[in-house]
């Protein structure tokens, strides 16, 4: 075999075998930084709902948001079954990596629900629970930079505390706007709105999963 071949073959079982470190969390970065930016859009719809002249083009501009963040998931799958050794076990790759779609899916579903149940204006607890998604999201996008090398997984944990804090927080807001929307005698708004609520409130159960995911990832690492 001449020295050529050799070579080549190293190189080949070297990319095969070496930890591709950089490609999964910058495939992470990128879905956190989607996630983010569907929440930032969330909530700017939420609070501007009634002044919307066109909101059927704003579901459009979210489902957009939705399909590179499946696009970015898909990848993220992809190089799991390309990459022999993984920076993560492939088992918390795979849960991260569903965790954030499920964010995300939830984020877009409320949105595409708003439309199609033809919602024409939203209230305090849809724009209080639209916010506690976007800060969220925004502690789960710090934490998932963090793991990058885990330098410091207090910082990580504190960051998933957060989360679950927030999500408590969630769930009374929703307890209280079930509350007062059943005090209300509109039987089709009712059921209407609730499952809006509802769904806002699972945005931030599924952020709470991400967060649990990632403060397992920092205990196990370090």
């Amino acid at each position: 075999m001449s020295d050529g071949k050799t070579i080549l073959i190293i190189v080949g079982i070297k990319e095969w075998v070496v930890p591709q470190d950089k490609v999964f969390f910058d495939l992470f970065d990128r879905m956190a930084q989607t996630v983010v930016s569907a929440a930032d859009m969330l909530v700017e719809i939420v609070e501007n709902f009634a002044k919307i002249e066109n909101v059927e083009e704003q579901c459009r501009a979210m489902k957009e948001i939705e399909h590179q963040g499946d696009e970015i998931t898909h990848e993220i799958y992809e190089q799991l079954n390309l990459t022999f050794i993984t920076p993560l076990e492939p088992e918390e790759i795979s849960r991260l990596a569903s965790a954030l779609d499920d964010i995300l899916d939830y984020i877009d579903g409320t949105m595409q629900q708003m439309y199609s149940y033809g919602i024409t204006e939203t209230d305090n607890s849809m724009v209080e629970l639209a916010k506690l998604v976007q800060l969220s999201v925004i502690e789960i996008e710090k934490a998932v930079n963090g793991i990058r090398t885990i330098k410091n997984p207090t910082q990580i944990e504190e960051r998933c505390i957060e989360v679950n804090r927030l999500e408590n927080i969630a769930d009374n807001v929703l307890g209280r706007a079930i509350m007062d929307l059943f005090k209300t005698k509109d039987a089709i708004t009712i059921i209407k709105l609730k499952d809006i609520y509802e769904n806002l409130e699972i945005a931030t159960d599924k952020c709470e999963d991400a967060a649990n995911v990632l403060s397992d990832i920092a205990i196990r690492h370090t």
